[in-house]
């Protein structure tokens, strides 16, 4: 499939997106378009696997009499594949086209659709899949009046939005090529370009992304695990498996319910399978869902000085009791860090994005930094970004390096990146050879002058632990000398043909009978 068919593909959905947009936010018509096209892929992950089981016997899976007694046989032998296999099951009646072929121009359309997509849940009951469907599509209330106000009108544009659909090809047939895929990210990326603040709840820009994702997987090709603690729609857990060859098990938690929806469905649509995720909802800082595992790769862009109870109890939990103080009550940022280090496994590495002031915020804070480089010595490097490159925010933030057995040891390597981008509409972007700057930098721990520096961990207790940026990489721009002679040479010479240029004026004032205006 050619670049240009993939675009062609994000477009047709985009479009089809915007026919619900009517009188509703961007991020509530996204719940829909995004429920409704991880509806038909599911469809058509059933028709092609049920085909495939059925292949043998020459049958189509659509052809199936469901009421005869052959059929049901039929039908159960295939669910009970379909359920080990898939995770999930749907009779052929339940398929998408089936859907639209039968109800498009129907008011019956919502209540078959509530019910096929209940039914989806109800068939993963007392299964490993259970949780990763469990009230999967509980965010599309179907009759939402901005859907339309009487029931008639919400069906016409439902039934709309879904025959279009009904017409995309998904290129589903083709295992090798993961075009749905990347459309689906194209149009989270969309939504939360038109989402302002709430976007940056739930997806992380891809250019940021990328970063983050290279700095774990630098230097290994295979993956045990992953983990995000604040995985929003899992689409960074989802771009670290893009660059090693392949991953075990994907972690994460989400503490908004709608947002952890969509990693779920984000996770089964580019076809990882329900056994080798564990999406959860929770608050992770208060109520972690994932202590008894270590991970070999973390990613995070936690929400910036985000609240949390800091109870004293905390002190006795060992995420928290070492560092002998806890992050500020308004500001989790060094909760979070320590949340991830504790999880983080010997030979992980973990990439965090973090706001400026984690570098030199004093008091407990400061307290905690110290201890994280001076005892720890887990701190590996601090690159600088852009700023404006976030949705929701226009300040410049940081992404934070940890590893628990580092191989350079006595340093820490600093880069400051934040000249180094190209300036967007609404926000700057990283450029792709912006990040292969940056990670060329961190792999080879190369010195650049008003770029990067290697800085001695003496050197760093000598700063008091302060690790802002400028204390480090020189940015300092030395100002252009003016010569002063040379200046009133400059004026002198303007003076002089400014005596010329008053005399023609006086002359054409004098010409057409007026006072000059000098």
């Amino acid at each position: 499939m050619t670049e240009e068919q993939k675009k062609q593909l994000q477009t047709q959905l985009w479009n089809i997106a915007n026919e619900l947009r009517g009188k509703m936010n961007a991020d509530e018509f996204r719940d829909y378009i995004l429920g409704f096209i991880f509806y038909k892929y599911l469809s058509e992950k059933m028709h092609l696997y049920a085909n495939e089981v059925l292949e043998a016997d020459k049958i189509d899976y659509t052809d199936i009499k469901e009421n005869t007694e052959d059929g049901k046989k039929i039908i159960e032998v295939i669910k009970k594949e379909s359920i080990d296999k898939l995770g999930y099951f749907l009779k052929p009646s339940e398929l998408f086209h089936s859907l639209v072929e039968r109800d498009a121009n129907s008011n019956d359309i919502i209540e078959d659709l509530e019910r096929i997509l209940g039914n989806i849940e109800r068939s993963t009951m007392g299964t490993d899949s259970e949780d990763d469907f469990d009230k999967l599509f509980s965010e599309l209330d179907l009759n939402n009046s901005k859907l339309g106000r009487s029931v008639h009108d919400r069906s016409q544009l439902i039934g709309k939005v879904l025959s279009h659909l009904d017409k995309i090809n998904f290129f589903l047939e083709d295992s090798r090529i993961d075009v749905l895929g990347d459309a689906y990210e194209y149009l989270i990326g969309q939504f939360a370009s038109g989402a302002g603040k709430k976007a940056g709840e739930f997806y992380t820009p891809q250019e940021v992304s990328e970063v983050l994702a290279k700095l774990v997987t630098s230097g290994k090709k295979h993956l045990k695990s992953v983990y995000d603690p604040t995985c929003g729609s899992g689409s960074l857990l989802l771009r670290v498996a893009r660059y090693v060859d392949d991953v075990g098990f994907f972690y994460g938690q989400e503490m908004n319910h709608t947002t952890y929806n969509l990693a779920r469905m984000n996770m089964i649509l580019h076809d990882v399978r329900y056994d080798r995720f564990n999406i959860r909802q929770e608050d992770t800082l208060e109520h972690p869902q994932h202590l008894e595992e270590r991970f070999e790769a973390i990613v995070a862009n936690p929400p910036f000085g985000a609240e949390w109870s800091a109870h004293q109890t905390f002190l006795n939990d060992d995420r928290f009791s070492q560092y002998g103080r806890l992050a500020p009550k308004k500001k989790a940022d060094y909760a979070f860090i320590e949340h991830m280090i504790y999880q983080l496994d010997d030979n992980g590495t973990m990439a965090t994005v973090m706001p400026h002031g984690v570098l030199f915020r004093g008091a407990a804070e400061g307290h905690i930094r110290e201890h994280l480089i001076k005892e720890k010595n887990y701190l590996d490097a601090v690159i600088g970004l852009p700023a404006n490159l976030f949705y929701g925010t226009s300040i410049s933030a940081c992404l934070l390096v940890f590893q628990k057995c580092r191989k350079n040891s006595d340093n820490v390597l600093f880069i400051d990146a934040s000249k180094h981008f190209v300036k967007g509409k609404n926000q700057n972007k990283l450029q792709a050879e912006d990040i292969e700057k940056i990670i060329k930098t961190y792999r080879e721990r190369k010195v650049e002058d008003k770029y990067s520096y290697v800085a001695s961990l003496k050197e760093i207790a000598e700063n008091d632990y302060n690790l802002n940026i400028p204390i480090y990489v020189d940015t300092f721009e030395e100002e252009e000398l003016i010569d002063l002679a040379e200046v009133t040479q400059e004026i002198k010479k303007i003076d002089k043909e400014m005596v010329g240029v008053d005399k023609k004026i006086a002359e054409y004032c004098k010409e057409i009978g007026i006072n000059p205006p000098f």
